[in-house]
């Protein structure tokens, strides 16, 4: 009877070890190897562009099976250089980002590299700083397109206004973009650019556009939050100003449909950085190459017409809004 006893203990001990091993291979995936570990530091999550590339890095890493932990910045520099070192601490295998300061973000990222953990960057570039990919939106050329339809909703003359925010490249990069075609028509100018990171201090911006400017004909507004504010003030102001946004998320299209001031803006496309973002940071992580920019062609929603036909070729810009 005893030996009956302890034949049962030992089949007991047997099967719970069995079990044990494997709980342990459930946490490190059917093959045994441990799973990717990715730390993603993103900008903020009071737009609703940041929370759609958010949610595809998410969905993307459920996807893949990887551990990917988010840490939101808040548009706090030092909170993001805090995630990252922590991030680093860690020994995660790749960190995925979305800088608050493009230029601040340079000491966080050189970190990363010594510590031989890529980096990839995602919506807004890091400056004079190596990072293993960036993939964003060819911002450059969404800020011409936005000029061109500017030009063409205002008849290519009169004062225009820039809603900016010069800490962020990608912002920088729309800018640019937009006075460089702006450039080309000698009727149509800039007058006035004032910052407007988050949609209270854009509508602010745009109301003193147009106070100090009141023959104002359009506002560029480089995201939604900021197109919508500029829309709210020409309202506001019973203006005549066209604005024109960028992102063109659903609440930004379904304002340009609307009849106001909100005429067109230039779509990006967030839910796929995202999940291109996690795929980028997988391939780093197994060794594999990438490449250094991964731009995403934007589009163009257009009041009364959706969706139109928009690109730029060798500096040339092609919008045709049936005008």
């Amino acid at each position: 009877m005893k030996k009956i006893v302890s034949l049962a203990l030992i089949l007991m001990m047997l099967v719970g070890v069995t079990v044990g091993c494997s709980d342990d291979a459930s946490d490190t995936g059917s093959s045994g190897e441990e799973k990717i570990t990715i730390g993603a530091s993103l900008l903020t999550q009071s737009h609703p562009f940041q929370v759609a590339i958010k949610d595809a890095m998410e969905q993307e890493a459920e996807d893949q099976n990887v551990d990917l932990t988010v840490a939101i910045a808040d548009q706090d520099l030092n909170r993001q250089i805090s995630d990252i070192e922590d991030f680093i601490n860690r020994g995660v295998d790749v960190i995925v980002l979305t800088p608050v300061d493009s230029d601040g973000i340079q000491g966080a990222i050189r970190k990363a590299n010594d510590a031989n953990i890529p980096v990839v960057t995602v919506d807004v570039k890091a400056n004079d700083v190596e990072v293993a990919s960036h993939i964003a939106t060819d911002n450059y050329a969404g800020g011409m397109i936005a000029a061109e339809a500017m030009a063409q909703l205002v008849g290519e003359e009169g004062n225009v206004g820039l809603i900016t925010y010069p800490e962020v490249q990608s912002v920088r990069d729309r800018i640019d973009g937009f006075k460089e075609v702006a450039a080309k028509y000698p009727n149509m100018n800039i007058v006035v650019e004032l910052p407007g990171r988050t949609r209270e201090e854009a509508l602010t911006a745009s109301q003193d556009m147009l106070t100090s400017n009141p023959d104002l004909v359009g506002i560029f507004g480089f995201g939604d939050d900021m197109a919508i504010a500029a829309t709210n003030a020409v309202s506001e102001k019973d203006s005549d100003a066209v604005v024109v946004g960028f992102d063109g998320l659903e609440e930004a299209r379904n304002k340009v449909s609307e009849d106001n001031a909100f005429d067109a803006v230039v779509v990006q496309y967030p839910e796929e950085m995202g999940s291109i973002g996690i795929q980028t940071a997988i391939k780093l992580a197994n060794g594999e190459e990438v490449e250094k920019e991964i731009p995403i062609t934007p589009g163009l929603f257009v009041e009364g017409q959706e969706f139109v036909d928009a690109s730029v070729e060798d500096g040339n810009v092609n919008v045709d809004l049936g005008q």
